[in-house]
């Protein structure tokens, strides 16, 4: 899918997406959605003055809970949509219109506390991914900081082909679904450390930081 026919597609899905995400028939790929979100909270152990960074912000969904904590958070989204519905329930966020994968633009060019995103990662495949990450580690983190990114996500790429073989006809082929045995495997091939969680059936945490990071 082109570049252009993915922004458009979230540009449409921006005016129902907090009730497909949080609907109880959603099991694939979205069950456990709020639960996840929460953990990616706790996770992050924040304090009120941190300064928080959510890749693909979407709805702000993510965003709020942070927000509610006290955080000074900064939100970029490629979904022009996106970021109308996210102003309009968060007026206090920072949030940039850019794609991840490009260069980002002088009001993100700083470092934060945490990166966090949530339901976005596993439109990239697993190289882009660890380019992102290492990207991230390596100019955008403060002391201290690292990365927690929920996602659709599998504890082996054994569990994700049996899924994957389960809910053929529910299954995006278009999409990266992790696997956390391969990408931290991945990880520690560039110098990363990862940690996962499995969360719900179909999602769950990775934590990253710098190999160096203590």
């Amino acid at each position: 899918m082109s570049q252009s026919n993915r922004r458009q597609l979230f540009d449409n899905w921006a005016k129902n997406y907090d009730e497909i995400v949080t609907s109880p028939d959603n099991e694939f790929p979205h069950g456990g959605y709020n639960a996840i979100l929460d953990e990616v909270v706790r996770l992050a152990d924040i304090k009120p003055y941190m300064q928080i960074l959510d890749l693909g912000i979407g709805t702000g969904n993510l965003t709020a809970r942070f927000v509610h904590k006290g955080c000074t958070v900064w939100g970029v989204d490629f979904s022009a949509k996106m970021l109308d519905k996210a102003r309009a329930k968060l007026p206090q966020v920072n949030l940039v219109q850019a794609d991840l994968l490009d260069e980002w633009p002088p009001e993100l060019q700083q470092l934060f506390d945490r990166v966090v995103s949530a339901y976005v990662l596993h439109e990239f495949n697993l190289e882009t991914k660890i380019s992102l990450l290492r990207r991230i580690t390596s100019h955008y983190l403060s002391t201290g900081g690292y990365i927690i990114i929920a996602d659709i996500a599998f504890p082996t790429t054994t569990v994700r082909a049996e899924t994957r073989q389960r809910l053929a006809d529910a299954w995006d082929e278009d999409e990266y679904y992790w696997a956390a045995d391969e990408a931290i495997a991945a990880c520690e091939r560039v110098g990363l450390r990862a940690t996962y969680k499995q969360v719900s059936n179909f999602g769950g945490i990775f934590t990253f930081t710098p190999s160096t990071t203590v």
